[in-house]
């Protein structure tokens, strides 16, 4: 099956399934009335229906709408993360650094897929002069709690994250003009993860699994949602490089992952005293409570294709 087709193919599915879950809502809201659960469930089918119009219309122009896409995500989460560290005046520098300079070279990196660079950019050369900038200011006042704030801000909400639209640069033999393919797996996978963890939870969740980090998280939960999303990677595997058992373990290792994520940025959350990263989604909070699996899922996955299925 060509190209083309295949992306047409999965575009519509993606919108079957959402009108489907905009139905479901429209009756459970008829039928139960209008409870905090069913609320939430609207919320979140509406704003993933403007996600996916603002992916459509990224995977429509190609690598420099996707590029786009993920560069002014990663700049959104980096502000979302930032606002919520120890800063100082005196840490302007680094913060404007982060900004101007690591950002856009990293996406620069994926634009020219220097793949050597790349890899490398953020977590050497940053890591490294981004303490150097601070420093020169002579502010030693909470200094390893601000700039790792910062480090660790660049590498989840830039470095990580560019693993997506990098994915378009693999060179896999058999799948050209496919690899838009390989980023909406991904993305399907991890996110349906996520409402599936949702949903079995709210159906059967009863054992927590952080309660001081993340209440809505059960047992329950986990597994019925990685293993659906297990399920529906494989179910994907025609779009894939992948055969149906490759597809099941990659969507069982990038869900798990993703969950890690989620519990990670939970606990960041918590110890900032907040809820959510941003208020920017309706009823998905910021744009990095959107991306939390994803970024510890993306890097993972790009490596696994990259050593095990590229030339």
């Amino acid at each position: 099956m060509a190209a083309a087709d295949q992306i047409r193919i999965l575009f519509i599915s993606v919108l079957c399934a959402l009108i489907v879950a905009s139905g479901l809502g429209l009756v459970l809201m008829r039928w139960k009335g209008s409870s905090p659960a069913i609320a939430n469930f609207n919320n979140r089918t509406n704003a993933w229906w403007v996600m996916v119009l603002i992916l459509s219309i990224a995977f429509a122009l190609g690598k420099p709408g996707v590029i786009l896409l993920f560069a002014s995500l990663s700049g959104v989460a980096l502000y979302e993360f930032l606002i919520l560290t120890e800063n100082r005046r005196s840490d302007s520098l680094a913060l404007a650094a982060a900004f101007v300079v690591f950002l856009p070279v990293q996406y620069y990196l994926v634009w020219i897929e220097w793949y050597g660079l790349f890899s490398i950019f953020i977590p050497i050369y940053g890591f490294l002069l981004l303490p150097f900038v601070a420093v020169v200011r002579g502010d030693t006042t909470q200094f390893m709690s601000r700039i790792a704030g910062l480090q660790w801000g660049l590498m989840i909400c830039v470095f990580c994250l560019s693993h997506v639209p990098v994915l378009s640069a693999l060179a896999i033999p058999g799948y050209e003009g496919r690899n838009i393919l390989l980023i909406a797996f991904l993305i399907l996978v991890v996110q349906s993860s996520d409402v599936m963890q949702y949903v079995w939870g709210k159906l059967l969740g009863r054992h927590k699994i952080a309660p001081s980090l993340s209440p809505s998280k059960t047992i329950e939960g986990l597994l019925g949602g990685v293993g659906s999303a297990t399920l529906i990677g494989a179910l994907l595997w025609r779009f894939t490089p992948f055969s149906l058992m490759q597809a099941a373990m990659i969507s069982f290792i990038i869900t798990f992952m993703g969950f890690l994520g989620g519990l990670v940025m939970s606990a960041i959350k918590r110890d900032r005293g907040v809820k959510d990263w941003g208020y920017i989604i309706k009823g998905h909070g910021g744009v990095l409570d959107r991306l939390d699996s994803i970024v510890f899922a993306a890097p993972i996955y790009f490596h696994i294709i990259r050593y095990w299925w590229t030339v």
